[in-house]
């Protein structure tokens, strides 16, 4: 093994060929990006730059077998369908899109091609990497908006915090996806290959602060989110188990989840209990109107606004269903509907659900566009995970991930922001690698497709190293 073999925490001893001294600079603004996106904005933007330009162009040159990824052709989708929509609403309103096409909206989604390059199929790689920018969000969280004052005023205070990043929603939701990796990977965090005594101190230490900062930022949607994602866990962990004879070990641990559980929700009731039912009966008034069915008279309360916002795309979807309204397409919506009130105009410039966001500004093509991309990362996520690439407890998470997302997505456009973009390219990359590798292991050896044992044992101990 060279120098760069191992170094440290990171494997470069990777499945594809990059020369070294240009995969030491891209995983260096890897490293930059990942930890200093949410830390240091200015740090991470250049990171983020630098890592997807040279990883694409690595990509290009070296990722022989590769380059006809599907990820290629859905980047050259994007790029189509905004010039697309940009070109017919030039001809029919030009006051109404930029001067020029723009393709970052879409294109920026695919930052994922990179991360996966720079990660090079490792699975060690890619769970330092995720565990890299959970302590960056973490460590941000105690310096921006008030600092520690966030977390004692929304413990002790009851008060809604949103840790000075973005807004109240956005730190949440990474917290939630927190809160996913940390339970998906607890065996993995915890024993070393038996139970480490620090590592599990370590452990509930960090879930207890996510949950912690979970109740404080209270945030309905990622409440729900992260209940549903969870429960889709246990039965995911719960079914495998079964399946593999091991009922003991099941129910063992189910006791064992309903005492933590309980514990939990006790402790909860009493130091939040009021907090809790404040917030959750606050749009009583909005459930009301919307079970008699009255649309029009539902307050402009969080809830009612977008349910009103997306009332109004509605109206804007119907006249251009097919190829949207362009770049601008959610600005319009709110300056232009002559009904929406001042409050909402002067405070809102987006729509509160990515999916109708997208259906607005590139119409049917762009809502095909979303979910032919799912679609493929699904699949690939399936392919690589059967065929022993992707380990179990990942795929665990990844399908957990995207009921997260799915749902956080509906009730606040995260993916139109930097906050989710970058969480969706760490996520996606990570999964992605693993499916390169696993392409990469069929075409030198076809018959071990769906052979999940078709990984040598030198990798194997690699992957369950961290």
């Amino acid at each position: 093994m060279n120098r760069l073999g191992r170094f440290s925490f990171w494997e470069f001893d990777q499945a594809w060929y990059t020369p070294k001294y240009y995969k030491v600079t891209g995983v260096f603004f890897l490293f930059l990006y990942v930890f200093f996106q949410v830390l240091w904005g200015a740090a991470g933007d250049i990171g983020e730059t630098a890592s997807a330009v040279l990883g694409l162009i690595a990509f290009f040159i070296f990722g022989k077998g590769l380059r006809n990824s599907g990820a290629i052709w859905l980047l050259l989708a994007a790029v189509a369908v905004q010039g697309v929509s940009w070109i017919l609403m030039h001809q029919y309103r030009p006051e109404w899109v930029p001067d020029n096409p723009q393709f970052d909206r879409l294109a920026k989604l695919f930052i994922f091609i990179a991360v996966a390059w720079w990660l090079g199929g490792s699975t060690r790689n890619t769970l330092v990497v995720w565990l890299m920018a959970s302590i960056g969000f973490i460590a941000a969280t105690f310096i921006y908006g008030q600092g520690v004052d966030n977390w004692v005023d929304g413990i002790l205070h009851g008060k809604r915090t949103g840790f000075g990043i973005r807004n109240d929603q956005h730190a949440s939701m990474f917290y939630g996806v927190c809160a996913l990796g940390f339970i998906a990977f607890s065996k993995r965090f915890i024993c070393r290959p038996t139970l480490v005594i620090w590592r599990l101190l370590v452990w509930v230490f960090l879930v207890g602060l996510i949950f912690l900062a979970l109740l404080i930022g209270q945030t309905r949607a990622i409440w729900i989110a992260t209940t549903l994602s969870l429960l889709v866990m246990l039965v995911l962990w719960a079914t495998w188990y079964i399946r593999q004879g091991d009922i003991g070990k099941v129910f063992r641990n189910i006791l064992a989840g309903f005492f933590l559980i309980a514990f939990i929700l006790g402790s909860v009731g009493w130091l939040f209990g009021d907090t809790l039912i404040k917030r959750g009966l606050t749009e009583q008034s909005v459930v009301t109107e919307l079970a008699q069915g009255d649309i029009s008279h539902v307050p402009y309360s969080s809830i009612g606004i977008r349910i009103h916002s997306w009332v109004a795309a509605s109206e804007w979807i119907a006249q251009r269903p097919f190829t949207g309204w362009g770049p601008w397409g959610r600005g319009l919506v709110i300056d232009h509907t002559s009904w929406l009130p001042d409050l909402v105009k002067d405070n809102f410039g987006h729509l509160h659900n990515f999916f109708i966001e997208i259906w607005v500004a590139y119409g049917v093509m762009g809502l095909l566009l979303i979910a032919a991309l799912a679609v493929w990362i699904g699949r690939a996520a399936w392919r690589a995970w059967r065929g022993g690439a992707l380990p179990n407890d990942m795929a665990l998470f990844s399908i957990c991930f995207f009921v997260y997302w799915m749902i956080v997505n509906q009730i606040e456009s995260y993916m139109s922001f930097w906050t989710g973009v970058y969480v969706f390219n760490l996520v996606v990359g990570g999964l992605i690698t693993h499916y390169w590798r696993w392409k990469l292991q069929i075409k030198a050896d076809p018959e071990s497709r769906d052979n999940p044992n078709a990984f040598s044992e030198e990798y194997k101990i690699k992957s369950a190293a961290l």
